[in-house]
């Protein structure tokens, strides 16, 4: 990685209200494009994901088509596999743990608020009583319908259904193209740039791929490991949601800490209305203390070191803002683009501390 202390791409005064209209263009089109855009963004996901390992197909004397289709038929199988054996299971775990919400109300009610009330100065009262058999009922017909009223909206409409296909054949088509493709698109673009930026844009651009490349495809592979962890360590305990909760920990673990947070507490509140006996939270503590051990010695080092740079606040903001003003289009590609956007930060950073301004 090139030193940040100094300057990477000298771009003159004069020429900066054209990278900046380039940039509003840009953006102005994200913004236009929003409703046919996820497909792609999907794609580009995929096949940013994909091309390491085509690169590696590729060095041993293979094609690089050829590469492509073996990580396609390694994609597959794992979706395959997921849909065949973890799907159902998720189902029934998810059906157990709604089935236990009268018990925990019931928990919360009669243990846990009158002991809160009796240590803290707060108004003695009761929560209500909820018949629990009708709320769920009501609820699950109500969830019901409005499936049924979603699916008939999409079938309904010819032209509504075709769209919804074609999103779901694009996104394999756009990824297979962007996996071959990936290593020329990004050399043709570089050369477009003026030829005094391209050299600096280069570094700025592996930077950003380091960045990028580290945080998609290393924190993928630890959130993966933290869910089969958590969901192994939780089943052999004894918990009944254990897959469920160590997938939830798992994906929650894309923000350093807070995997650990959400699925120790859910962990504990599903186990104890289970087992209805404290020692059952010293086993689950040891499991999420075993996970956040191996990861913070192994995982994250070796999987994905310190080349990330986002702080843990910086990637809730990113993930926030991005679904504020693009839904799920925007949450995917929030990392992506805050990634990138640091690493012209620190450079930015470093141009002003260079500047006259900075050392008066």
């Amino acid at each position: 990685m090139a030193e940040l202390d100094e300057p990477v791409v000298d771009i003159p005064i004069k020429r900066w209200p054209l990278v900046l209209a380039v940039f509003a263009v840009a953006c102005l089109f994200f913004y236009l494009l929003q409703p046919i855009l996820l497909p792609f963004v999907l794609g580009a996901v995929i096949g940013y994901l994909g091309d390491p390992l085509v690169d590696r197909v590729e060095a041993r004397g293979g094609s690089r088509t050829l590469g492509v289709v073996l990580v396609f038929l390694a994609f597959g199988l794992l979706l395959l596999v997921a849909t065949l054996f973890a799907m159902p299971m998720l189902l029934q775990q998810l059906d157990i743990l709604i089935q236990k919400i009268p018990a925990f109300y019931a928990w919360l009610r009669d243990s846990a608020l009158p002991w809160m009330q009796s240590r803290v100065s707060i108004p003695s009262s009761r929560l209500p009583e909820i018949d629990w058999s009708g709320q769920l009922l009501e609820n699950w017909q109500s969830l019901g319908k409005a499936s049924a009223k979603a699916v008939g909206q999409i079938t309904g409409s010819g032209l509504g259904m075709l769209l919804w296909l074609a999103n779901i054949v694009l996104v394999p088509v756009v990824a297979f193209y962007f996996m071959r493709d990936w290593d020329n698109m990004v050399r043709k673009l570089l050369e477009l740039l003026p030829k005094a930026w391209q050299s600096g844009t280069r570094t700025l651009a592996a930077q950003a791929d380091e960045v990028l490349g580290a945080f998609l495809r290393g924190q993928f592979v630890v959130m993966c490991a933290l869910g089969v962890l958590y969901s192994s360590g939780l089943w052999i305990v004894g918990v009944q949601a254990a897959l469920l909760l160590g997938l939830l920990a798992g994906l929650a673990s894309i923000v350093p800490y807070l995997g650990f947070v959400v699925g120790i507490t859910a962990s504990m509140i599903v186990a104890y209305v289970q087992f209805q006996e404290f020692s059952i939270l010293l086993w689950v503590l040891l499991v999420f203390g075993v996970g956040q051990l191996v990861e913070s010695l192994f995982l994250t080092p070796v999987l994905v070191g310190d080349r990330i740079g986002l702080h843990p606040v910086a990637v809730i903001f990113a993930l926030m803002a991005g679904g504020q003003l693009a839904g799920f289009l925007g949450v995917l590609v929030a990392l992506p683009v805050a990634a990138v956007v640091m690493v012209f930060v620190r450079h930015a950073i470093s141009h002003y501390r260079a500047s006259n301004l900075y050392g008066g």
